[in-house]
């Protein structure tokens, strides 16, 4: 049993999962804009940001096992230090080369960060209680995510508009570099928040303890391998990663790019995104929230199935909408969506994978959708560059459709996979 009830794991999760993300919204109007602004160009930045998609995809597997092995919290810890490095950079940056290594830093934090608090979060909770509601843990973290994202991106977007900001003896940064160093601080907050709310049970500690927890991760990885081999619902579940990371490009990446083609002003749509994207991820958690009741009507194969079409269509409106109403109303839909499938996903990714490996099934899944997004993203952008925006999230919308029919494999009632050990041979 655990030491902490559902209810304080939830409260821990739901504070971590906040403090996560915040930086994240704090980023939404300018990731995009400040490379361009210190003199990218569309496809270097897309060439610079897929290398984030291919680190994630080399170490995704090993630190998913590297979680099951010695614990969640150290490795959250680890990521939260190489976070704040990425970061760092990020302040400073101004040629394609350091915009590579702040991505290459930004993969390795993403392999990291991918999957452990989540799979502390379940963990606890079913030690705490077999019969615990994670859906609905789940749902919620969808809604701290959104709200987390939101107010961020608002508060961004009022400091960018606030224009150059003086920092004393280090001189005027502009206006688009005041977010990256608000994320800076908030990334400190929640390291330390980490170390503090983050309890689990490691009893072997020490050199020899780490030595033979490192030792355990591929032994973690082929069991997690081989727990997709024995589902076709787990493998078809991860599978939709590929088509959905692909797609993402569309209203991650192009967004801000399309918002500055129709207004015609980089730092006016700078501006602008910072409520655009507050008002977006505000809808993505009443999505989040509200998802739980479309899928006890109709089931979540079904949800995920509907979900995946109608984002689809909407991001296909964010592309052909000429106006900046159409395209901000189009997005907010798709963020609608978006909040609303993930953890529809999530918890049928969860309900179908027992014991030790969670976190390295969840790093699978999170790895599958690497490539789908560095080829999204390099494919994508050079599409913006050559033919247009506009084709481009198309193009996206229609791939990350595609996925739609997956969900259904998994319509009738599934058996989680057995949570023994897996021999490899």
């Amino acid at each position: 049993m655990s030491a902490l009830t559902v209810a304080k794991v939830q409260r821990r999760f739901l504070i971590l999962l906040g403090l996560r993300w915040f930086p994240v919204g704090l980023m939404v109007p300018v990731l995009v804009l400040l490379p361009l602004e210190r003199g990218l160009t569309i496809a270097q930045l897309g060439t610079a940001a897929a290398m984030q998609g291919i680190t994630v995809l080399l170490l995704e597997l090993p630190t998913g096992g590297l979680s099951d092995a010695i614990g969640r919290r150290p490795v959250l810890l680890l990521a939260g230090v190489i976070n704040l490095a990425s970061l760092t950079v990020l302040s400073v940056a101004d040629s394609v080369i350091l915009f590579v290594v702040v991505y290459l830093l930004q993969g390795v934090y993403r392999a990291l960060d991918s999957g452990p608090l989540e799979a502390w979060y379940v963990d606890q909770a079913l030690a705490a209680d077999p019969e615990a509601d994670i859906e609905t843990g789940l749902s919620h973290s969808g809604v701290v995510i959104g709200l987390s994202i939101g107010g961020a991106a608002l508060i961004s977007g009022g400091l960018i508009a606030l224009g150059p900001i003086r920092l004393g003896l280090f001189g005027t940064v502009s206006a688009l570099t005041g977010p990256v160093l608000l994320s800076i601080a908030i990334c400190l907050a929640g390291l330390v928040a980490v170390a503090v709310l983050m309890t689990e049970d490691r009893p072997a500690r020490g050199l020899v303890a780490l030595v033979a927890s490192v030792r355990a991760v591929p032994a973690a990885i082929s069991g997690a391998v081989m727990l997709v081999r024995r589902s076709r619902i787990v493998a078809a579940l991860i599978a939709v990663e590929l088509f959905w990371g692909f797609g993402m490009s569309t209203f991650e990446t192009l967004m801000p790019v399309r918002m500055s083609e129709v207004i015609g002003n980089a730092d006016h749509a700078a501006a602008l995104m910072g409520p655009v994207g507050s008002a977006g991820w505000a809808v993505s958690a009443a999505g989040a929230a509200l998802v739980p009741l479309l899928a006890r009507r109709i089931g979540a194969p079904w949800t995920g199935f509907v979900l995946r079409i109608a984002q689809g269509v909407t991001i296909v409106g964010m592309g052909l909408f000429a106006g900046p109403v159409g395209l901000i109303v189009a997005y907010l839909l798709c963020y609608a969506v978006h909040g609303a499938a993930n953890p529809v996903h999530v918890g049928m990714l969860h309900r179908q994978v027992e014991g030790p490996y969670r976190a390295s099934v969840l790093s699978l899944n999170s790895m599958i959708g690497q490539p789908g997004s560095a080829l999204g993203l390099v494919v994508l952008t050079a599409i913006a560059a050559g033919t247009g925006t506009s084709t481009a999230m198309v193009v996206g919308a229609v791939v990350l459709a595609l996925a739609a029919p997956l969900y259904l494999v998994g319509r009738k009632a599934p058996t989680p996979v057995s949570s023994q050990p897996v021999t490899v041979s």
